[in-house]
């Protein structure tokens, strides 16, 4: 064996101990990021008392108190951060011969130690007994948000599980993307009472996770520049999600490949077909998706020939990748009334809900024809990750398009609504669309959109470019009362919402923006514009707000296709059309 000697030794030794530290920095942090991120989720008891699950070997991570307040530092709840944590690996350091523990091990240990304290948070909601309808709605919406948040967590788990420690910095966006839906599940779950002691309980309840929830984005977005900072062999990582030789991102299925890679609107051979006249394989699109096996693997498509179905359709969790199309926007419709005034919550009024992971729509009508006398009243609501909307028509009136969370794209939709008819926690897209504002109750303001990000740590925004907004040509009736009209308001505390490149027409009101409560969230959201044209389009009287920005081009690079929802991946080879970058 040689030795080397001299300065340049204790040069190569400086610089090894570096190298050191800097591996244990990061992978502390993205231990204790996966710890504190899958403590929002109640009882996922795969933790066992068996001691040798928490292994002790060299090269283990040392539970310091130095190291805990090095993560969360860069929190917004440090108390709750710390408190938490060290509990959690104290506890997990109670089980061992020592305090060097694996990544994994501090896992399960944390998952153990928090999962009663947040399913309590949950667990609120059942203990409330009530007659009033309302009510007893809110308690089943929570119990359904619940499985949604532990469903979608215990999947990254497994899929953390399979990863090796390198490759989890790639995983930061989807990190984000289901940390910020958790949140918003809570959110949702709050907001499905009615104003008054039992929505207070739940607000108490959910406090401490929604905290850990923040935390933990802050925590994903340090061990994201701290991986970024190594230069390590083994440990460099590309951001980008990696792709094969046929230029298709490497999480799309084998059996999906040919499909992806044929154009959207030719060629698309359906699994199934639904027609009202019987010359189908089912009358009704329900029928459609219920007939479905479990045992189906690829993208399952779906032919709605032309007609109006009037029914409730649901995408489930479990039906992934679903493409459905019909005729023509206006040919095949999906239609409903179902609205808050006749005793519907708001979150349960859509006529059509899309929840599995990667569903298309193409060429479809979605319709909730309740009228804007019932006010709240869905159209369609939006949970899919990766979700996409080709040469689609959502209609309605108040609360239209729910986008409520993860990812999703529209391109080439018309969306007609009134009040706050593009509203949700999604990150959204929404390109080449035409965004048609209707005449609401004689009383009412149209607002075109009210994005509902609760922190600001969250990945989600609604993002308009190159798209119209007009006015339906029943606007401004005559001899009616003048409506005014507006760009967006801000429905939670950090909304944030970016127009550009898109062209605005006259009947927008100068000042653009409209508060939703006196100074409420005035200080804290973000509303970027960019390179917008028409008469409705002047920035000289626009709103005065702190949160209001008139951007430059390399801010608003930032929301394109690309960079906010990473769609240069899901959505081309989709074969979708899609405008990655600006257009000029």
């Amino acid at each position: 064996m040689f030795q080397d000697f001299g300065h340049l030794t204790e040069r190569r030794r400086a610089e090894r101990e570096q190298r050191k530290k800097k591996i244990i920095i990061v992978s502390c942090s993205v231990a204790l990021l996966l710890v504190v991120v899958l403590g929002v989720v109640a009882s996922l008891h795969i933790f066992t008392k068996d001691p040798s699950n928490v292994s002790a070997t060299s090269g283990g991570l040392r539970t310091t108190s130095r190291t805990i307040e090095l993560i969360c530092s860069s929190t917004d709840f440090k108390h709750a951060c710390e408190s938490s944590l060290s509990r959690v690996l104290n506890s997990s350091a109670g089980n061992s011969t020592s305090t060097d523990l694996q990544p994994r091990d501090l896992i399960k240990a944390a998952i153990a130690a928090v999962a009663d304290e947040v399913s309590e948070a949950f667990s609120q909601a059942k203990l409330i007994k009530t007659d009033d309808p309302m009510v007893e709605g809110a308690v089943e919406d929570c119990k359904g948000l619940y499985h949604y948040a532990k469903d979608e967590l215990l999947q990254t788990l497994r899929d953390v599980g399979k990863s090796p420690a390198e490759q989890l910095p790639k995983k930061e966006h989807d990190l984000k993307n289901w940390l910020s839906a958790v949140m918003s599940y809570q959110q949702t779950c709050i907001d499905g009472f009615p104003e008054g002691e039992f929505k207070t309980k739940m607000e108490n309840a959910m406090k401490t996770a929604k905290q850990l929830t923040s935390n933990a984005l802050a925590i994903v977005a340090q061990a994201a520049s701290l991986f970024s900072m190594l230069d390590v062999r083994g440990l460099r990582v590309r951001r980008r999600l990696m792709s094969d030789a046929d230029g298709l991102p490497a999480w799309v299925p084998e059996g999906d490949r040919r499909l992806l890679k044929e154009k959207v609107t030719k060629n698309l051979k359906p699994n199934v077909v639904v027609a009202k006249d019987g010359s189908g394989d089912f009358r009704t699109i329900s029928a459609a998706l219920a007939a479905i096996s479990e045992k189906y693997h690829g993208r399952y498509v779906i032919y709605v020939k032309a007609g109006i179905y009037d029914e409730s359709p649901t995408v489930t969790k479990e039906m992934v990748n679903v493409t459905m199309y019909g005729d023509g926007s206006r040919r095949t419709v999906v239609t409903g009334s179902k609205n808050f005034v006749d005793g519907t919550r708001t979150f349960q009024t859509a006529t059509f809900i899309a929840i599995g992971e990667g569903f298309m729509a193409i060429a479809m009508g979605f319709r909730n024809t309740a009228g804007a006398i019932k006010h709240q009243a869905v159209a369609i609501r939006v949970q899919s990750d990766r979700a996409i909307f080709l040469n689609c028509r959502m209609e309605g009136y108040q609360d239209t398009l729910y986008a409520q969370t993860h990812r999703q794209f529209y391109r080439g939709c018309v969306v007609a609504g009134t009040v706050d008819f593009i509203f949700g926690d999604a990150a959204a897209v929404f390109q080449n669309c035409v965004l048609v504002v209707r005449r609401p109750l004689d009383n009412q303001q149209n607002i075109v959109t009210a994005q509902g990000r609760i922190d600001r740590r969250e990945s989600t925004g609604f993002v308009i470019q190159n798209c119209r907004f007009v006015a339906d040509k029943k606007l401004a009736l005559a001899g009616a009362a003048p409506i005014r009209s507006y760009l967006g308001r801000p429905w939670k505390e950090y909304s944030r919402t970016i127009i550009m490149e898109s062209t605005i027409g006259d009947f927008i009101q100068p000042d653009g923006y409209m508060p939703w409560d006196g100074d409420f969230a005035l200080k804290t959201l973000y509303y970027g514009e960019y390179g917008n044209k028409g008469p409705g389009a002047g920035l000289s009287k626009r709103v005065a707000w702190p949160g209001f920005k008139v951007i430059g081009k390399a801010e608003a690079q930032a929301y394109t296709v690309a960079l906010f929802i990473q769609g240069g991946d899901w959505i081309r080879a989709a074969g979708v059309p899609v405008h990655l970058g600006m257009y000029n």
